[in-house]
């Protein structure tokens, strides 16, 4: 496994071919910095002995202990350490993970290959362990592109007026295939190893040339990454690892970008471009369930510290409020969980995590998100807003005034009392606030994703029957299905022991 130092090292030797407020950079830009320190964390805590069985996994491939992060999942206590892992992660880098891209993308690569290779007889589960079996040896990172430009909504990729409103192949070749188009809005492909780029959406065979899967280095030829780096305002003296984070997004342009054979795993089976977009998108929503209450306890922790600062925090209202962040959390942590227990094996060995509790999990969280950053606006007040430059603060005239005046709770310091309001500001008007407040929404699917993917696979009819036997139109109630349906590999004493 690498530590950040050989991650880093790695990607500073990338070749530049990002492109920042119209000057193409390398990675070693400081704009982009707060990106990879996030990932750095994902590294070093990995090498701590504490964090063991946590971030780290028996690699099913090789039997080599390796980073969770690029491990498949063999069972329900897989997916709740994955979930697990992910939230206290986001706790301690103050948001998204971002490296979760990489590992939901192995995931419904693991089984769309199997799967497509049982129908067609091609060989992609074994190009994909190949490369994922490098992959896990060199402790890589991957961002998933899935989201296309998509052109015209109300049009299917092979209407667009532009062919490359959806990432398309134009030419197959005997060592491999060109592709052309771009996807959109993708985190961390900036600071990435590698890209993995799959289908957004169900396709027709019409649509054929837009069925293609693969994975390609970061820095490959004919690739472009137009990106938009976001952090917090730099702080001067009142240091804090807050605001040493950030992201990155960027829309990644392949321009007749050659993908060599052994990296392609879809080429044209259009009938799984619904199965594979589906794959990638429930493995994303599960580990949101880890992702979103991170958020929600991050939110909760500075609404109960701002309240302290002004002393309010033993009213009605304000406990209150705490309780809807606890509620938010907690239940979208639950549908995780519930999610793992009853997920399933594949049939390429990958356990898989059931889609009707991971979606639940996210449209809670998607719904609720804006909701939570106004409590904590309304606990905190308009000082989050207005609040003066932390050069004020430091200013031997201004900074005696200020430190009288931010003062509300005599049993909390000027110095504590500006740090609470400053990470006040951060979480609520900045930048970053503004990322965080739209991907939650967005990420991983906007709620409306949600509610098709429940629509349909809930089991609505079962639901009409108990109906019909309560109104005295059907004389019995057939619950068997739901007597059979129990977790397919329920978690046994000493799994849940292990922890």
């Amino acid at each position: 496994m690498r530590n950040s130092r050989e991650y880093i090292s790695d990607l500073i030797r990338m070749r530049p071919n990002l492109c920042i407020g119209g000057e193409t950079v390398d990675r070693n830009d400081p704009r982009i910095k707060p990106g990879i320190n996030v990932m750095s964390v994902t590294f070093d805590l990995a090498q701590n002995p504490d964090w063991e069985g946590l971030l780290t996994a028996t690699s099913s491939l090789t039997n080599d202990q390796i980073n969770r992060f690029t491990h498949l999942p063999q069972n329900a206590y897989d997916l709740m350490q994955k979930q697990k892992m992910v939230r206290l992660l986001c706790q301690r880098v103050g948001g998204c993970i971002q490296r979760c891209m990489g590992m939901d993308a192995i995931i419904a690569l693991s089984i769309a290959t199997k799967e497509i290779d049982a129908q067609y007889g091609t060989e992609y589960h074994r190009r994909f362990i190949d490369y994922l079996k490098v992959y896990q040896e060199n402790d890589l990172t991957g961002a998933c592109a899935q989201t296309d430009t998509k052109g015209d909504r109300i049009k299917r990729p092979s209407e667009q007026g532009d062919p490359d409103a959806y990432v398309h192949i134009t030419e197959i070749r005997d060592d491999g295939i060109v592709v052309r188009g771009a996807k959109l809005a993708i985190t961390m492909a900036a600071y990435a190893d590698e890209i993995f780029v799959i289908p957004t959406r169900a396709l027709r065979e019409e649509d054929k040339d837009y069925a293609v899967a693969f994975a390609i280095p970061a820095d490959w030829e004919d690739i472009y990454l137009i990106t938009r780096p976001v952090s917090v305002r730099e702080r001067k003296e009142c240091k804090c690892a807050f605001a040493e984070m950030g992201v990155s997004d960027s829309i990644i342009v392949f321009d007749n970008t050659f993908i060599p054979k052994e990296r392609v795993f879809m080429c044209k089976e259009w009938d799984f471009g619904r199965r594979l977009a589906l794959l990638f998108a429930n493995s994303h929503r599960h580990s949101y369930s880890g992702c979103k209450p991170a958020v929600s306890d991050i939110l909760c922790g500075a609404a109960y510290l701002v309240a302290e600062a002004n002393n309010i925090v033993k009213t009605s209202h304000v406990r209150e409020k705490l309780s809807q962040f606890a509620g938010a959390a907690e239940l979208s942590y639950a549908a995780g969980i519930a999610s793992a227990v009853c997920g399933e094996k594949t049939s390429s060995g990958t356990f898989f995590p059931n889609s009707i509790y991971a979606n639940v999990g996210r449209r809670l969280t998607g719904e609720t998100i804006y909701h939570e950053f106004n409590l904590l606006a309304e606990i905190a007040g308009g000082l989050a807003v207005t609040l003066p430059y932390e050069e004020d603060f430091c200013n031997k005239e201004t900074g005696v005034w200020l430190e009288k005046y931010i003062m509300r709770n005599p049993n909390i310091s000027p110095d504590v009392a500006h740090r609470i309001w400053r990470l006040v500001e951060n979480l609520t008007a900045s930048s970053m606030a503004a990322w965080y407040q739209i991907a939650g929404v967005h990420g991983g699917g906007s709620p409306i994703m949600e509610t098709i993917a429940l629509n349909q696979d809930y089991d609505y009819e079962s639901k009409k029957n108990i109906a019909k036997y309560l109104a005295g139109i059907s004389e019995e109630l057939d619950q068997s299905k739901d007597l059979r349906q129990r977790p397919a590999d329920p978690l046994s004493a000493q799994s849940i022991s292990e922890d």
